[in-house]
């Protein structure tokens, strides 16, 4: 990867990391499903009209939109809401690699290979360790959500998978397509419609900021640049610069909100990483370069 692609891409996993501290600011002020929705309407309007629609079947693009939008971050939001850190939640999403191993595994019948094992079993140490965290920034229904939004991106997966297209960010603007109203509709029936009724004297500048930053720098500005990598490059090569995502948002909420990783929340969120990292390896060049260690000793 050339040096200006590294960047941008080392760009994006900041905002992607910093994006947990912009839902946090967001969700501290309104509906978290009330926002969501409010984000993906700017996403995708009006960059819709300007993006090709992509030929596949429109359940494709219903299911992604669906999925994606309340089951990712509207799961993800509410779970910042309902107590989880802006930190945590950045990490624990991530759980989302070793859920879609096993649902790959038992549904789809897919081979894991025993680097993937090792590194899975390593992560879920790190998910069990950061129930144990008591200072506040991990709650049980946080944990809940932010578990469902990882199982949700994992399906998000399955369903690009499915559809087939090669078009994903053409893809993921049309799926967009189908969020709002879902999720206006559920933000209606939570909130009992008080804040729909008067958002706007919600949109303060804190929920703007929020807003703005989750539609345009995160979602299309982040998911072209992301799409833009994966077709230039190998993705054993992109997939690495995801692993920053946490660390960026670990940073993010301990310089916004002063969130204290201590002994304990620094272990399970070290294993977490560790174990993503180790499923990223291969094994095969490993075997190759052991082979030739063990080469140059005899050699020498």
């Amino acid at each position: 990867m050339n040096i200006k692609d590294l960047l941008l891409g080392v760009f994006v996993m900041i905002v992607w990391g910093l994006n947990f501290s912009v839902i946090k600011l967001g969700v501290s002020e309104i509906d978290p499903l009330l926002l969501t929705a409010l984000r993906f309407t700017l996403a995708v309007l009006p960059a819709v009209f300007f993006v090709k629609r992509p030929q596949v079947q429109w359940r494709y693009l219903v299911a992604y939109g669906l999925t994606f939008s309340i089951g990712v971050w509207g799961m993800g939001s509410w779970s910042m809401q309902a107590g989880l850190s802006a930190g945590m939640a950045s990490v624990l999403m991530q759980m989302n690699v070793v859920i879609s191993l096993l649902v790959g595994y038992f549904l789809l019948k897919e081979s894991i290979s025993s680097m993937k094992v090792i590194g899975s079993v390593i992560a879920i140490l790190g998910l069990a360790l950061s129930v144990s965290v008591t200072d506040g920034s991990v709650t049980k229904l946080g944990m809940l959500l932010i578990l469902l939004a990882s199982l949700s991106w994992s399906i998000t997966s399955i369903i690009v998978k499915k559809a087939g297209t090669k078009q994903v960010f053409a893809f993921s603007i049309w799926g967009m397509l189908f969020a709002p109203l879902p999720l206006f509709a559920l933000a209606y029936l939570q909130s009992d419609h008080e804040q729909l009724l008067t958002l706007d004297l919600l949109m303060n500048r804190s929920v703007l900021f929020s807003v703005f930053f989750q539609a345009y720098p995160v979602t299309l500005f982040g998911y072209w640049v992301w799409n833009r990598l994966l077709v230039k490059y190998p993705l054993s090569t992109v997939a690495p610069l995801s692993l920053l995502v946490p660390i960026f948002g670990l940073l993010g909420s301990a310089v916004f909100y002063q969130e204290q990783i201590g002994p304990m929340k620094a272990v399970a969120c070290l294993l977490i990483i560790v174990g993503l990292t180790v499923g990223l390896v291969k094994l095969a060049p490993l075997k190759a370069y052991f082979l030739q260690f063990k080469l140059a000793i005899k050699l020498n």
